[in-house]
């Protein structure tokens, strides 16, 4: 299965369109203003389908939707390059966004219950970690391939290839295995069954309603961030063709985050805290150098949230314990998703009156509350 995963994890992110869709719409005469309302579009398709599909691969298949969401995500990009228009761009975000909903949620759930049944659960961790981090290598790749083959044959040649990077994911999550008991399976209301389950786990357990919602107060903020990272990098005043470069750095720590998580899950909650505040530090002052040295603090700042991240998913997946795996992640995912434009609207009031690295700075201040908050709860763990 493991195999599978990474294969899966690679070619899911090695999409050559991810650094030049931008540049297609803007060249097919779009506005920044119908660029961002695409950006709205995507964002709202995986808010209303998050928890539904988490609902549907705890019903029905949970592999079944991991192969049929690259098929979505590739008819997207084949809208995109042979159709270029704002309505196929529409189509190919609501598509790409259903892509990303369809997969979130039931490739934790899978991984971590076949995991589970290997009686091997305590390699979650370890083993999503490396999972995220050749996803993180792929955009690398991708973003250095991305030139040539856009020199060598336009957009089309970009498109094809995303597309044939998103079939090859398709083919590689048929190999998935899925191993779940009657027992594990929904009752005859179908998939509405398991979303009320869900729903009455965290009602049952506070601690899997910690678990979730410490998944978006981890994960939100710095998501958003990262598409902003060429702005702040932009202006310490490194010119255009050296901005890749310092974004290659941030990659390059957010994938050894990834690495970590195996050796960083048994730090506790002490530990935790201190990586949350270690890395809102990092941020804050790195942004606010205002120099390109800044932003090798600011890639260690990403490096710690990633690991964060990769951690919260692994205390949400250790608290589930009833069949709606898939639907509580998922709702996790629906948070970060809900949050992320939160801190889309407050970067864009923001950005333009007090600049990149004042907003960067500031983001840091959720963080450092997170971290507090963990270090509280467990002081208060220990007392009892």
């Amino acid at each position: 299965m493991t195999a599978t995963l990474y294969a899966y994890a690679f070619l899911d992110e090695f999409v050559l369109l991810y650094p030049v869709y931008v540049l297609l719409f803007v060249d097919s005469g779009l506005s920044v203003g119908r660029i961002s309302s695409l950006f709205v579009l995507w964002s709202l398709t995986g808010v209303l389908l998050e928890v539904p599909s988490g609902a549907w691969a705890d019903a029905v298949s949970r592999r079944t939707l991991l192969w049929l969401g690259p098929l979505l995500g590739a008819a997207g990009f084949a809208l995109w390059v042979l159709v270029p228009s704002y309505w196929a761009f529409a189509a190919g975000f609501v598509l790409w966004g259903a892509r990303g909903a369809l997969g979130s949620g039931a490739l934790e759930a899978l991984v971590y219950e076949e995991l589970e049944r290997a009686g091997a659960a305590d390699r979650y961790a370890r083993v999503m970690g490396r999972a995220h981090a050749l996803g993180q290598a792929a955009v690398m790749a991708a973003t250095a391939l991305a030139g040539p083959v856009l020199s060598a044959g336009g957009y089309r040649a970009v498109g094809a290839a995303s597309v044939l990077a998103s079939l090859l994911c398709a083919a590689a999550a048929t190999r998935f295995p899925e191993h779940r008991t009657p027992a594990a399976a929904p009752s005859e209301d179908g998939w509405a069954a398991t979303l009320r389950a869900g729903f009455a786990d965290v009602r049952r357990d506070r601690s899997v309603l910690g678990a979730l919602l410490f998944v978006p107060a981890v994960a939100a903020v710095w998501g958003a961030l990262d598409e902003y990272t060429p702005l702040l990098v932009a202006e310490t005043g490194v010119p255009a063709a050296g901005v890749p470069g310092l974004l290659v750095l941030i990659w390059a720590c957010v994938t050894v985050g990834s690495l970590l998580s195996g050796v960083a899950e048994r730090s506790g909650r002490a530990g935790l805290a201190t990586l949350l505040a270690g890395a809102a530090l990092a941020l804050a002052v790195g942004a606010l150098t205002g120099k390109p040295a800044g932003v090798a603090l600011v890639a260690l700042a990403f490096g710690g949230f990633q690991l964060a991240t990769v951690l919260a998913d692994v205390r949400l997946q250790r608290r589930i314990e009833g069949a709606g795996r898939a639907t509580l992640t998922s709702l996790a995912g629906l948070g970060t998703e809900l949050v992320t434009i939160g801190v889309y609207g407050v970067y864009g009031l923001l950005g333009s009156a007090v600049g990149h690295r004042a907003v960067f700075a500031l983001c840091a201040l959720p963080y450092l509350t997170t971290a507090l908050a963990v270090a509280l709860a467990g002081a208060r763990g220990r007392r009892r």
